[in-house]
């Protein structure tokens, strides 16, 4: 996203804080890729198409691509103009929603030729299994399109790299789908941190995402919906339980580190600003039978950072939903605690810390001698009762969901040269982060990274 400059004194800008917590500044509703929430469609108003409107094709309309959709479909200036997908019960469904908002998008079962026949697209979004990632990003980006791919980038690092490269050499924008990276809370969070120096100097951080066997349970299909045996092998599945359940299926996937692991993991790299030094992770397929990735990971990874070494624990289950989702920054002068769950959001002083001016603005309760301080994003007025310009962004923004904020960077990227918030080479070094904890468990030892490993 556009990069927020606080022009407002940082005790102005707390003292606008109203409510909800450094969860109000650094939370927001949760959006996982695979049990997203899907935004009603039936919320946005119909449009009437515009000579300037991007001209846009969504290939996959599983879950994750009707959340895109549905949250594109906010955004002014957009128009679907063709609908990819290999499963005619997808494809169907998402060519009706758009059509209730007059959007005529064609359908098709084959992104070959969608790209032979749609001349006039301006760029795709590309929410397809994770393993085509890549033939359908690298694809669309030499046919002259900007890519919006989802995460991870690929379960493939050699084809994530290609992406890069197929990015760099057809000068195509390539966005990937680590929304975080465009929310303003976790902008505010960062330069509390860096600016401030809220917590000191960071040495510990953790985080995780816990979800119960009522959000991890196979995934069925309506009756009379079957894909034929023909179609399903043509596009590389054997039955349909995989084509539903590719997340458990090491063909198809990274497994839960990479499917939600990958988005908080991204956070600790792009928190500390730098990648890390190792991992070491232990993993099962513990409880679930009839797969082949692991139902929990548990990982350590070791950083570098200019102020000193930070080692970084993270967790991901799928038997148990307990804690939900997190990350937690945990400095000598005090811890930060930020989600996508707005229920989630909290900065505790350690004893010793000094007081910072804009702490008198602030909710604050006692906790054990500890300061546990609540920071909540409202309207700031300047002198003169004038609403500032920087606050009104921020909150605008914090009213909206995460991916319809990453969508609007994207989308902006392409009409006005706005910085991509997560460019393919971001997307790149979180995959190589994240995919080596799985080669950690099966080595059953800590992997040590070279730099050159996360540059393409």
């Amino acid at each position: 996203m556009e990069e927020i400059k606080f022009t407002l004194s940082r005790r102005d800008f707390v003292r606008s804080v109203a409510t909800v917590g450094a969860g109000a500044v650094l939370s927001s509703s949760v959006m996982g890729q695979e049990a997203a929430k899907e935004e009603k469609p039936q919320e946005t108003p119909k449009t009437t198409p515009k000579p300037d409107d991007l001209k846009v094709a969504i290939i996959g309309a599983g879950s994750q691509g009707n959340n895109l959709v549905n949250n594109a479909l906010k955004i002014e200036g957009i128009r679907f103009v063709a609908v990819c997908d290999i499963w005619a019960f997808n494809l169907n469904r998402q060519v009706k929603i758009l059509k209730k908002f007059d959007h005529e998008a064609k359908p098709y079962a084959d992104y070959q030729d969608m790209l032979a026949t749609e001349k006039d697209l301006d760029a795709v979004i590309v929410a397809s299994p994770d393993w085509v990632h890549a033939e359908h990003s690298i694809a669309c980006m030499k046919a002259g399109l900007h890519v919006y791919c989802e995460k991870e980038m690929s379960n493939d690092l050699a084809k994530a790299k290609e992406m890069v490269l197929a990015s760099r050499e057809t000068k195509k924008l390539l966005q990937i789908g680590h929304q975080r990276r465009s929310n303003p809370r976790y902008h505010h969070a960062l330069k509390m941190i860096t600016k401030d120096k809220i917590l000191g100097r960071i040495t510990h951080c953790n985080g995780q995402w816990n979800r119960g066997t009522s959000q991890s349970d196979e995934i069925g299909w309506a009756k009379g919906a079957d894909m034929d045996e023909a179609s399903l092998k043509k596009y590389g599945y054997d039955t349909m339980q995989r084509f539903r359940n590719w997340r458990w299926f090491r063909q198809y996937s990274g497994g839960l580190i990479a499917d939600l692991g990958s988005h908080q993991i991204d956070i600790y790299n792009w928190f500390l600003m730098t990648p890390p030094k190792t991992v070491i992770a232990s993993g099962g397929l513990d409880y679930y039978k009839g797969r082949e990735w692991y139902d929990n990971v548990l990982t350590i990874y070791e950083y570098a950072t200019e102020a000193g070494p930070v080692r970084a624990y993270y967790q991901v289950l799928n038997t148990s939903s307990f804690g939900n989702l997190y990350e937690t920054f945990l400095g000598d002068e005090g811890t930060m605690q930020i989600s996508e769950d707005d229920t989630i959001g909290k900065i505790i002083k350690e004893p010793r810390a000094k007081k910072r001016e804009w702490e008198d603005d602030s909710a604050e309760l006692d906790k054990m001698g500890r300061s546990e301080i609540s920071l909540k994003v409202g309207e700031t007025l300047k002198a003169g009762g004038k609403k500032d310009a920087v606050v009104e962004q921020m909150v605008a923004n914090l009213s909206k969901p995460p991916h319809q904020v990453h969508l609007e960077n994207f989308f902006n990227a392409i009409r006005n040269g706005t910085p991509l918030s997560c460019p393919g080479e971001v997307g790149y070094e979180t995959a190589v982060t994240v995919l080596a904890a799985n080669d950690s468990i099966a080595k059953k030892g800590m992997v040590e990274f070279n730099p050159e490993q996360f540059k393409v």
